[in-house]
């Protein structure tokens, strides 16, 4: 079963992507911002990571810079970024910071399910 971390500090967008998410059998795990993220990738694997950029304590780009600065396989993580102001930032932009992909909120999830699949298979 493959294992995706969400990072995402709105409950509800998390608890509504988790719910999409595990009814395609995936394996569903949760981050508020981007210093739990790093610290839950210490301890465990995942196939791909969900990441909100606007979350408190360490956005969502830096997060993704610093995944990708790690001294090992997990600096290869798929990363999609979800966002509501994607405009705010340049496609340019989001390549430097490393992420491979992005959605736009308000999400669309048959899109989310795609690009989940897509990421991890």
């Amino acid at each position: 079963m493959k294992r995706i971390l969400i990072a995402e500090d709105s409950s509800v967008i998390q608890n509504l992507t988790k719910k999409i998410l595990q009814f395609q059998n995936f394996e569903v795990f949760s981050a508020k911002n981007g210093q739990e993220v790093l610290t839950n990738l210490e301890s465990d694997n995942y196939d791909a990571i969900l990441m909100d950029i606007n979350m408190p304590v360490m956005d969502g780009m830096e997060c993704t810079r610093k995944i990708r600065a790690l001294a090992n396989e997990k600096a290869k993580i798929p990363v999609i970024a979800i966002t509501g102001n994607a405009r705010n930032y340049t496609d340019e932009e989001f390549k430097e910071a490393g992420i491979d992909a992005f959605l736009q909120k308000p999400l669309n999830f048959d899109l989310l399910v795609e690009t989940v699949k897509k990421y991890t298979s």
